[in-house]
């Protein structure tokens, strides 16, 4: 034991000797390079001298690198985190020339301007040099990864696997943002995502499967579900509800606290990672204890609100500060000259990228990146038992430059980098991990509507409903997690993306969900039909349905309740949809199911509106300005993966023996005895709450049973939790007493009961 501690400690001193070294003589270098930077007096001096005058100065740097930057960063928490990566140089810089001000007889000198540039390189050879020794030694490189995490092991038990890598596994989600599931595999065959490939390859390794979204193939709905169980009632990425005269939106932290909120009342379930979990980047919390860059989270004050700590656990080391501003710049740089070249050779389609979006990218592929990647890693030597990460890179450029364009690929090789590191040093943790990859939803390709028609859906319905019509078309905003987030990231409000709140109550409201549109009336209570809609605007639904860049509309008829209108008169009620034939058959399985579970949704707008698919080509026309999006039916978009350890039960099997015990308990259920709807036979994995079933299965095939039940507050919103409703299910003293007992789960076949059991996902 005393000989293992006194091989650390030389250990330690051999690295310290190691880097303070290598800054000397990066220091030395740097001096003979830069003219305004000097170790030297003016009469000049000997070798030996100015050697010791290095490595004072690199001493003094280092020690104030280490002792004082920490407090710096924990101080401008305040600070929006953009600009504290701003700052990075500035106050490197600053750094050293106090450390130069130390050096005796007041040999270190240098221009402030020089100062940033020399701290800059100082603290990037620092930071390599510590990595190259640290590597070699586990302990070391366990604690220094730890410590960039910020990660608080107090109350943690105390063996979470040990040296020898015992006990349950702990299992690490990574969330490929936008990457279908064809995309995906063409990355892996082009050698574009090696790690990727060898996963697929091993005999041993990974397995590979589709699965469909609902008709919402967006990430609010999707990452809902997977990480709460529920997305009952999420319609689009963006909605209006009339009762409360609000546009919801899922990138919008209030919006996105209470679709949390109302997926955890829906299905009494805290959460996918409420058991010792983390989520990180991701627009809900999944019910885990440990955040960043939650966007749900961002709507809380207080203690409860910790999102915004995954910033200074990066940050608080200056290397990789130094680093990812480094990076934020080259990205802003790579941006510009893309879209210049491609208005240089008119690629089209083709949508501006300027403005602020260069930093947006800039901040999806580079800043978030690396803070989600960061916190991951922490996690891993934390000993966590599940882990929810979202990298969102690839989803942004997609949308902008095209889901199959070099832009996308050149991203997808980054991603597949940080998916290297992760599983390096997932090998090297206390504890074993599983690492499971999956995708939210793809991106199917096309020019946007008003690219290819003159017009926007919002000027198509105020000319199908007699209203004036701008002369010139203007673009619709682009839905879009980066854009929130970077405002998050400002301590700027999150916008709800629309000027329709201010509207006369008289005029259609219109939102835009990728391919997906969104008319609601709402001067007309509750969901407004179809005769009351002709009544009003006799020519509207016709011009709609008939329309080249629509391919069909889901509205509520009087009559012979919810229709599916399409070309020429098409008119389906919503009972004899059919895959095979009508309007939604270029639109392939299950397009049915997924809108007949659509029309149960309190909030579905008056008018839905799907644009038309081209099979031959897999584009559709996004109502954003979006070249590669997603929100409806049609192609890719439909299509993500879910990519998984052998060792875990086959997705396909889990959904069968749902089937079959569903079947089992209809057969066995009294007289109007509610029992929960089959899951489609033959459907395979059909709808983000099926994979929420499958990722909570595994979860218990590790560790046991996951997810308690906090009834005295709805688990996943934080550690201050809000109260059960009045009248809530699982509400009063009874609930309160078993606030903190682990239930075990119920069977697999856990599902929504009916009306929501329509549909794609029971």
């Amino acid at each position: 034991m005393a000989d293992g501690k006194w091989r650390r400690a030389g250990a330690t001193l051999i690295r310290v000797i190691a880097v303070w070294a290598a800054s000397a003589l990066t220091l030395l270098a740097l001096a003979g390079i830069l003219p305004d930077f000097q170790l030297q007096s003016d009469d000049g001096d000997t070798i030996t001298r100015t050697a010791f005058t290095a490595a004072w100065g690199a001493g003094a740097f280092g020690l104030l690198s280490a002792l004082v930057w920490p407090v710096l960063v924990r101080a401008l928490l305040i600070v929006p985190a953009l600009v504290l990566g701003a700052l990075v140089f500035f106050l490197n810089g600053s750094l050293l020339l106090i450390a130069l001000r130390l050096i005796p007889d007041g040999r270190g000198d240098a221009a402030p301007e020089t100062a940033v540039v020399v701290a800059a390189v100082m603290s990037a050879v620092a930071s390599a040099t510590s990595t190259a020794f640290a590597v070699r030694d586990d302990d070391a490189y366990r604690r220094r990864l730890s410590r960039l995490a910020y990660r608080r092991r107090r109350g943690r038990p105390a063996d979470q696997g040990g040296p020898g890598r015992e006990g349950p596994p702990g299992t690490v989600f990574i969330q490929l943002d936008g990457v279908g599931h064809d995309a995906l595999v063409a990355a892996a065959a082009a050698g574009l995502m090696p790690t990727v490939a060898g996963w697929l390859a091993d005999s041993s390794g990974h397995r590979l499967t589709p699965w469909r979204t609902d008709w919402s193939s967006q990430t609010g709905a999707s990452q809902l579900a997977i990480l709460h169980g529920s997305n009952h009632d999420v319609p689009a990425f963006r909605w209006y509800e009339k009762e409360t005269r609000t546009v919801m939106v899922s990138s919008r932290p209030a919006s996105a606290l209470e679709m949390q909120r109302r997926a955890i009342e829906r299905t009494r379930d805290g959460g996918l990672l409420t058991i010792d979990g983390a989520s990180r980047g991701n627009l809900f919390s999944g019910g885990a204890g440990q955040l960043a860059l939650v966007l749900s989270m961002a709507a809380r004050r207080g203690k409860g609100s910790r999102s915004r700590a995954g910033y200074f656990a990066y940050f608080s080391d200056p290397a990789n500060a130094t680093r990812t501003a480094l990076s934020f710049v080259a990205e802003v740089v790579r941006e510009i000259g893309q879209s210049t070249r491609a208005r240089a050779r008119k690629v089209t389609p083709r949508v501006k990228r300027g403005g602020l979006y260069p930093f947006i990218r800039a901040f999806a592929t580079v800043v978030e990146r690396d803070v989600v990647v960061a916190a991951v890693l922490g996690d891993l030597f934390a000993g966590r038992t599940a882990v929810y990460a979202d990298l969102v890179a690839y989803d942004e450029v997609a949308h902008h430059s095209g889901p199959h364009s070099r832009d996308a690929e050149k991203v997808l090789e980054r991603l597949d980098r940080s998916l290297a590191l992760i599983a390096k040093i997932a090998d090297r943790t206390p504890r074993a991990y599983r690492i499971v990859l999956l995708s939210d939803h793809g991106q199917s390709p096309g020019e946007t509507f008003a690219g290819k028609y003159g017009l926007t859906l919002k000027d198509l319905v105020r000319a199908g409903s007699g209203l004036p019509v701008p002369r010139r078309a203007q673009r619709t905003r682009s839905a879009s997690e980066a854009r929130d987030a970077v405002r998050i990231a400002l301590h700027r409000p999150v916008e709800g993306g629309v000027d329709e709140q201010a509207a006369k109550l008289s005029d259609p409201i219109v939102l835009a969900s990728g391919n997906l549109g969104l008319i609601s009336f709402p001067d007309i209570g509750g969901r407004a039909s179809r005769e009351q809609i002709d009544r009003r605007h006799p020519a509207l639904l016709s011009t709609l349905a008939n329309h080249p860049g629509i391919g069909f509309l889901l509205v509520r008829s009087e009559e012979h309740g919810s229709v599916v209108l399409g070309p020429g008169g098409a008119e389906v009620p919503i009972a004899e949809l059919s895959d095979e034939e009508g309007p939604l058959a270029v639109f392939g399985a299950g397009a049915a199911d997924a809108v007949r579970r659509t029309d149960t949704f309190p909030h579905v707008a008056d008018i839905m509106v799907n644009s038309m698919y081209d099979p031959g080509t897999g584009s559709v026309h996004a109502f954003e300005e979006q070249i590669g999006s997603h929100g409806g039916l049609g192609g890719e978009q439909s299509r993500p993966f879910l990519l998984w350890p052998r060792g875990l039960t086959d997705p396909l099997d889990i959904m069968a023996a749902e089937s079959a015990e569903s079947a089992e308990s209809a057969e066995s259920a009294e007289p109007g005895e509610s029992v929960s709807a089959p899951v489609p036979p033959g459907g395979g994995l059909v709808g983000a709450e099926a994979v929420h079933r499958v990722l909570t299965r595994w979860l218990q095939e590790s560790s046991g049973p996951q997810v308690p039940l906090r009834a005295e507050g709805f688990a996943g919103a934080g550690p201050v939790d809000e109260p059960f409703p009045p009248g809530a299910p699982g509400a009063g003293p009874t609930a309160a007493r078993t606030a903190q007992a682990i239930e075990p789960l119920p069977p697999p076949n856990r599902q929504d009961p009916a009306p929501d059991a329509t549909g794609t996902t029971a």
